[in-house]
């Protein structure tokens, strides 16, 4: 199938924003997937990622939207915390409606924060048909330090690098345990991470927030998790501990795949094949279906 892309500016409280829509020459069904970056990150994304996926779903007929948030790439305005992008989401999603009039509704499909920054928006937007997550953003200080402690400082106990150095005298064992002591006291902290609730979803703890959000909705979401990232691995650790995301998988209302050995970007030509397969069959036999 064939696809078309064009370019237009938002306007978001003032700001002009730029926007890509690729677009195929047929529409399968009644929804769109609209690309919310994530990070210090442009519509075009690294290794030219998020343009390759739209490019990709519209070519099977998934019309797809780019754009900066104020304050990046060609975007004006001051950059925004991911907590702080629903105005720019909004607008989009305005534009996106009124640029393919076919549609009714649309996927949110983001990146570490940016997956967070869909979360908290599709938990207040009746439009968002659903959401596809890439290794979400919770991070906390205890998550952390947890992470690293199970990721880091366990595998360089078992690396023969590590005792080559220590039996040959360049380990610096003073800074070595000064950091492990920092990042274990760091990882006791962790009954803080859960304090307190709210409904404002942004303003919780990341690992309430972001499953609270998704609960709230309602609506259906891929997660896609790389092996080899430790915000996918933070995340994972996280999820272990949350009733409500145990709930959501038990539900069925998400789906969670895992690529072995993927980076966080999913940096190479048969990652992001995988990513936009997992993408093409989620979208199929989950929105495709509820729309017909």
């Amino acid at each position: 199938m064939s696809a078309r892309e064009r370019a237009f500016t938002l306007d978001i409280r003032g700001e002009q924003a730029v926007a890509i829509l690729a677009e195929p020459a047929t529409t399968r069904g009644d929804c769109g997937v609209l690309v919310v970056v994530g990070g210090p990150q442009y519509r075009v994304g690294s290794h030219r990622q998020f343009v390759l996926l739209a490019r990709a779903l519209a070519a099977a007929g998934f019309p797809v939207m780019r754009f900066d948030f104020r304050g990046m790439g060609d975007s004006s305005g001051a950059m925004r915390d991911f907590t702080r992008v629903g105005d720019d989401i909004g607008v989009a999603i305005d534009a996106f409606l009124r640029e393919r009039p076919e549609l009714r509704r649309v996927v949110l499909w983001g990146l570490c924060d940016g997956a967070s920054a869909s979360c908290f928006h599709m938990a207040n937007d009746p439009r968002v048909a659903g959401a596809v997550l890439l290794n979400p953003w919770v991070r906390s200080d205890a998550g952390e330090a947890r992470v690293m402690l199970k990721h880091y400082y366990l595998q360089r106990l078992m690396s023969a690098d590590f005792w080559r150095k220590l039996l040959g005298g360049r380990f610096r064992a003073g800074e070595s345990l000064s950091s492990l002591g920092g990042m274990l006291r760091k990882a006791s902290t962790g009954a803080s991470d859960n304090a307190g609730t709210t409904t404002d979803y942004s303003r919780a703890p990341l690992t309430e927030g972001v499953p609270g959000s998704l609960s709230a909705s309602g609506r259906p979401a891929l997660v896609l998790l790389s092996g080899n990232d430790f915000v996918a691995a933070e995340f994972e650790a996280a999820m272990e501990n949350s009733a409500v995301w145990k709930q959501l998988l038990a539900a069925r209302k998400v789906t969670s795949v895992k690529v072995a050995d993927a980076t966080h970007t999913f940096s190479s030509a048969s990652w992001r094949e995988r990513v936009e397969r997992e993408v093409m069959n989620w979208l199929e036999a989950v929105l495709l279906k509820e729309g017909a």
